[in-house]
């Protein structure tokens, strides 16, 4: 017999081994192989400490193995093997589809640090309009959704296939009512539309960037990582249209990596906003309808 800190330990030598990289849920070969051993055994991923000690039958530890070794053999991110990914308390179903949900958009919705100015068409009613654009799995659309009770949510990618994964989150979490998914190269399918708040996790990963990327990033699908030669691609041409996609007093909410510096060369004269996250400021901005340029 064998305990779980024995096949634990086991496994963290083997990653460091390995030289693997973390960054999708975890960051570091420990946290990484606690979340495969527990969930190998059938156990939350949060609940390491009380199951130490805990002995397993061979079949229990062969199977432990057998999933430390696929993470090993191919390279991915743990999400990709167990098919689930957490933000918080949260669980969302991931695949190959879609990035692993990692977005620090995320803490500000759970902070309550977002939210649209005054508005004429909300009134005191709380009947928010918001769009996540760059869904993926749908994982903020469906975040947006709970921090904000009474809103509709519009969640859109270019992706079909992201929007498959997307759609069967939303259905896991019984949000189908509030929440529409559009197929849309970031606002070409939504003429029209205006929204109080505009969440925006977008490709931003520069060329130069892309081509050095650890094996499990290039793992993810290539179409929700690069973003041109200087990794603002999207981001320029999300800043382009949201004037005309955000009502009086709306908000747009966009992470962008670490370009922060390239993005204030290339708009000197626009007012980004900086929340606190877990990683610093400058990760995430913000921005008001009227704050933002014209063009872009």
């Amino acid at each position: 017999m064998t305990t779980v800190r024995e096949l634990l330990a086991a496994g963290v030598e083997r990653f460091e081994r390995a030289g693997l990289a973390y960054g999708h849920g975890t960051a570091n070969a420990l946290d990484e192989a606690a979340w495969l051993v527990l969930h190998a055994l059938g156990l939350p991923p949060a609940e390491l400490a009380p199951h130490l000690e805990r002995r397993v039958t061979a079949a229990e530890a062969r199977k432990v193995r057998a999933l430390l070794d696929r993470r090993v053999r191919t390279r991915k991110p743990a999400a990709y093997l167990t098919h689930e990914a957490w933000l918080g308390p949260h669980r969302f179903y991931v695949d190959e589809r879609v990035i692993v949900p990692r977005s620090y958009i995320f803490e500000l919705l759970q902070g309550g640090e977002l939210g649209p100015g005054p508005s004429p068409r909300r009134g005191a009613r709380g009947d928010e309009k918001i769009l996540d654009l760059c869904t993926g799995s749908g994982c903020l659309a469906i975040l947006a959704a709970l921090a904000f009770p009474a809103a509709r949510v519009d969640a859109a990618d270019i992706s079909a296939d992201a929007l498959d994964v997307a759609r069967r989150n939303v259905a896991d979490y019984r949000l189908g009512k509030r929440i529409r998914l559009v197929q849309s190269d970031l606002f070409s399918a939504l003429a029209g539309r205006q929204y109080d708040l505009i969440l925006t996790n977008p490709p931003y990963v520069k060329a130069a960037s892309i081509r050095t990327l650890p094996e499990e990033y290039r793992k993810e699908p290539r179409l929700a990582l690069a973003s041109g030669t200087d990794g603002l691609d999207h981001a320029r041409a999300i800043l382009a249209g949201a004037r005309a996609h955000l009502a009086p007093g709306g908000l747009l909410v966009m992470e962008i990596g670490h370009n922060r510096r390239a993005l204030e060369r290339a708009f000197p004269e626009t007012p980004f906003q900086w929340p606190k996250t877990s990683g610093g400021r400058g990760f995430v901005l913000t921005l008001r309808r009227d704050e933002l340029p014209f063009q872009a």
